[in-house]
């Protein structure tokens, strides 16, 4: 089995200043990845990626706003397209940086869909907010989307994107949202404490692709136990149900407790046990045909790498034992790019993935949540919303 790791370090080629999505975090990972051997697994395959093109990049963005993007680095009083906000500043070299994490990700889905890998991962991916016409939540092209449109453009039938931010996949969701040969999942924080502010049970898909939009808003402060519940109680059953050919997974790492931007309180090892979940699903219905990427996270040191090492190793072969050790050059290295930062030793936080299966008469709110999530979608699909079977 060859995975296919999409990675050059001109992905790191762009500079926000003080914004939480500094490329630190990217860089660190592969560091991780790279002193822990995962890179020089013989099954590897490493490779540099081209930017998108044009072409690709409009089946997903308008012309308009591909020239916005261009144009706004050179004007500093540019307004529209949600661009030059605290959340989407622009920078120098905007429009070839984003466009180079796209071709990242069309790397990875290429490779997959061509047989040339079973897994494929683009950590500095899954920029999922970004709309047609619109810069969101730190996202300029939404690499995600652009990825699954080219698999269309390709012959793909069925196309399952799972989603383990914390926030909602909006852009995703929006993008495909009347398209029933696109199932988008979200996992997330409740809208009604977190940014975007959408990804509602009640969200099911246009009238063309009912059911084609999964959405499972979680209460603040849910866990690993609850997170999982959550996942193995909506997500496998509705996948099996489409018959995907290949998932597109988006992996970030900002359901972490230690996250400064959202509130849920995940462990690595819960975001571990999520990713092996998702890679179960791939291995079940689609030949183990997985594309995965990175996406939030803002604890640079704490989590990221951890979570993102992890989701390498899941890709590219036997997933690493938590309590691996983290090695000394690596945290001398992660001290010395942010110092002051607490640097940890291990790839594990000691968290407990165990669960309690999901049951139809649960009344707290995370029970709540799961029943409303699968009342909504589940009858589109088949199955019976009150059968913990299904």
């Amino acid at each position: 089995m060859t995975a296919t790791v999409v990675w050059s370090e001109r992905l790191l080629g762009y500079d926000l200043g003080d914004h939480p999505l500094d490329p630190v975090r990217v860089d660190l990972t592969m560091r991780l990845a790279r002193d822990l051997g995962l890179l020089d697994r013989p099954s590897v395959e490493v490779v540099a990626p081209e930017p998108a093109t044009e072409a690709e990049l409009l089946r997903v963005h308008r012309q308009d706003y591909l020239d916005a993007v261009r144009a706004a680095p050179d004007d500093p009083f540019f307004r529209g397209y949600g661009l030059n906000t605290p959340d989407n500043p622009v920078f120098d070299g905007m429009h070839e940086a984003s466009a180079l994490v796209c071709g990242a990700t069309l790397a990875a889905a290429r490779a997959v869909w061509s047989g040339r890998a079973r897994r494929a991962v683009n950590v500095a991916g899954g920029l999922h907010h970004a709309m047609p016409a619109r810069a969101a939540g730190f996202c300029v092209y939404d690499d995600p989307a652009v990825a699954i449109a080219d698999l269309l453009a390709g012959g793909a039938e069925r196309i399952a994107y799972i989603d383990i931010d914390v926030h909602h996949g909006d852009g995703v969701q929006e993008i495909f949202y009347d398209d029933p040969r696109v199932l988008t999942v979200s996992l997330h924080e409740s809208p009604l404490t977190l940014f975007p502010g959408t990804g509602f049970a009640e969200e099911t898909g246009g009238p063309k692709a009912e059911g084609s939009a999964v959405n499972v808003p979680l209460p603040p402060a849910t866990g690993d136990a609850g997170w999982l519940r959550a996942f193995h109680a909506v997500v496998p059953a509705v996948v099996r149900a489409f018959r995907p050919q290949l998932i597109v997974l988006q992996a970030g790492a900002d359901s972490h407790r230690l996250d400064p931007l959202a509130n849920l309180r995940l462990t690595v090892d819960g975001q571990r046990a999520a990713q092996l979940a998702v890679r179960d699903l791939a291995d079940e219905l689609c030949a183990g045909r997985l594309v995965a990427t990175g996406g939030g996270g803002y604890a640079l040191v704490e989590v990221v790498p951890r979570t993102w090492t992890h989701l390498l190793a899941m890709v590219t072969g036997e997933p690493l034992d938590p309590a691996t050790p983290l090695p000394a050059s690596w945290r001398e290295y992660a001290a010395a790019r942010l110092p002051g930062r607490a640097v940890p030793t291990t790839l594990t936080d000691g968290g407990d993935v165990a669960f309690t299966p999901w049951q139809p008469d649960g009344t707290d709110p995370l029970d709540r949540a799961i029943m409303a999530a699968r009342r909504a979608v589940y009858p589109l699909h088949g199955l019976d919303p009150h059968d913990p079977r299904d």
